[in-house]
């Protein structure tokens, strides 16, 4: 995002887009621990497809999702499905994706899901429940209590462009609503594309205003700093 968007929507804003990012991307798929499960969105005995080539625009389509922990996706038109949260900005797509209960509620606690919902042409890196739990149940409930800190981790998620996978492998790095967070490095193509490292189980999942990249960890702002 430009910073005249970036300032627009204050640090808070960009936690939103971070933590709904997350929240997508709950929507998206699975935790780590899924990631074993692999498969096809329409068939686990099936490889899981490649992410097609991508669009000026970063806006994907459910033909384009991929990723080992798609097929943990509900199906059809149940809630939490890509037919279910294609149509819908990324906070509320999330908030039906069982998978993404921790971000949801970051995002909840920070009363950041009007204003996340609002924000155009994002890309968002969601950790699933699993990469929460990693943190320990004291430490997110510390962070859930505290805005102030809870923000930054949320908007270092957060990109303020629309990338597709292949958009994302040609950046090499893209910059994240926190200012002070650093770049985010891109690594790796297909299957195996990472962000800081955190591999991806479900990406180029569509919602309305963003592109949702479901991770397996919570990424830490300052990792790439010099």
């Amino acid at each position: 995002m430009k910073s005249s968007r970036v300032s627009g929507i204050g640090l808070t804003a960009a936690a939103a887009a971070a933590a709904l990012a997350l929240a997508a991307c709950s929507s998206a798929a699975g935790g780590g621990d899924q990631a074993s499960s692999g498969g096809q969105q329409s068939s686990s005995a099936m490889p899981a497809p490649m992410p097609s080539p991508g669009t000026a625009d970063g806006v994907t389509t459910n033909a384009d999702v991929f990723g080992p922990a798609c097929s943990q996706l509900p199906q059809g038109s149940a809630p939490g499905s890509l037919d279910s949260m294609g149509p819908q900005p990324v906070a509320s797509a999330a908030s039906t994706n069982p998978l993404l209960t921790k971000l949801v509620a970051a995002v909840k606690a920070t009363n950041l899901v009007d204003t996340l919902n609002s924000q155009q042409g994002i890309t968002v890196f969601a950790p699933a429940d699993p990469a929460f739990n990693a943190l320990g149940d004291a430490k997110f409930k510390a962070l859930a209590k505290n805005p102030s800190q809870l923000a930054p981790i949320l908007q270092y998620h957060v990109v303020g462009k629309r990338y597709d996978a292949k958009g994302l492998e040609q950046a090499g790095t893209v910059a994240s609503l926190d200012p002070a967070g650093g770049p985010l490095k891109i690594e790796g193509s297909g299957e195996n594309l990472t962000v800081n490292g955190a591999k991806v189980l479900c990406g180029n999942i569509p919602t309305k205003n963003a592109t949702v990249f479901v991770i397996d960890k919570v990424l830490t702002p300052g990792t790439n700093k010099s």
